[in-house]
């Protein structure tokens, strides 16, 4: 039995403020900078999910801040590049290879906070064949007296296991050994890590709690275009050998490598873009039922297809060979 359930099993409900690790810098971190030689793989394919501006009043619309493709490769740490996923919306990433369960961290997830005490929280979900996915034991000591809003600031020690916890440019560290050992999921191929916004508002009927069912406190409402949790990206930590390609989303895109036809399934009315790897937008098309796209153009490069429609993306690397 690892730690986590082991104190849950015998300390059910103790809460000890301010029990977690302190900010980048300080003694006790866990903070991983994104530019640490720990890191050895980033994400290459992700599927985003706008959440909306105001959960309590869905009229503001969703979050359009960022491109998804700002998610895949390494940690920027500018505040910028970056995906803004809106009140309860989710990111769900791909990798070249699977993750596996080594010793100590496995992943770490990178969010665009610009200060120490100014922090806004996702939910980390892991799983091995895309379809269950396992969320890990998030815990949270917030005050809940008054509600945290776009002006006040919070304190990175109140929470463990929710990305988000530190600023732009480091890393909130997730292990696999603390997820529930009975959890129908191989934690030595993982192949999706999906972040799932919370909603910080503490009015129970529309804010998140953590793994005690206690209510998480962040920076609620943010109405404005960058609202909610903000992915930067995913750096893996340990990796499995072999290598995973294909790997299904709800939309899939085959095959890849190309000879210059990328197949669409199940076909669906969406927007095409084209992007190189450093996010440039190349081409834009509307897609109208045909089931596949005509990259012939870009032979011999690696680029990045973006398949989109009603608030729901889907982004991967694409090799169109010679």
């Amino acid at each position: 039995m690892n730690r986590i359930w082991l104190f849950l099993l015998f300390f059910p409900m103790v809460i000890i403020g301010q029990s977690y690790a302190p900010a980048p810098g300080q003694p006790g971190s866990t903070a991983i900078s994104k530019d640490s030689s720990v890191i050895i793989a980033w994400a290459s394919g992700v599927q985003v999910i706008r959440g909306p501006l105001d959960i309590a009043n869905v009229a503001f619309g969703a979050a359009i801040f960022g491109q998804d493709v700002n998610a895949l490769g390494p940690a920027e740490g500018d505040g910028v590049m970056i995906v803004s996923l809106g009140d309860g919306g989710s990111a769900t990433l791909t990798f070249s290879s699977p993750i596996m369960n080594g010793s100590g961290p496995d992943f770490a997830v990178f969010e665009n906070g610009f200060a120490d005490n100014y922090m806004e929280f996702a939910f980390v979900e892991v799983s091995s064949d895309g379809q269950n996915f396992a969320r890990f034991p998030s815990f949270s000591e917030t005050p809940v007296t008054v509600q945290i809003d776009n002006f006040m600031f919070g304190d990175c020690r109140y929470v463990h296991n929710l990305a988000g916890k530190y600023r732009q440019g480091y890393g909130t560290p997730f292990d696999l050994d603390e997820l529930d050992p009975g959890i129908p999921i191989d934690l030595n191929a993982i192949t999706h890590v999906r972040l799932v916004d919370v909603v910080g508002s503490i009015d129970p009927l529309y804010g998140t709690t953590d793994f005690l069912g206690n209510i998480i406190n962040d920076p609620y409402p943010t109405v404005f275009e960058s609202g909610g949790f903000d992915l930067d990206a995913v750096g893996v930590i340990h990796q499995a050998p072999m290598s995973v390609n294909n790997i299904p989303f709800n939309i899939s895109l085959y095959p890849n490598p190309t000879p210059g036809i990328v197949h669409i399934s199940p076909p669906e009315a969406c927007l095409i873009e084209v992007f190189s790897l450093d996010g440039k937008l190349l081409s834009t098309e509307p897609f109208f039922l045909t089931g596949e796209v005509d990259l012939k153009e870009y032979a011999g490069s690696i680029v990045l297809l973006r398949v989109s429609g009603n608030n729901i993306s889907l982004t991967e690397r694409v090799l169109v060979q010679e």
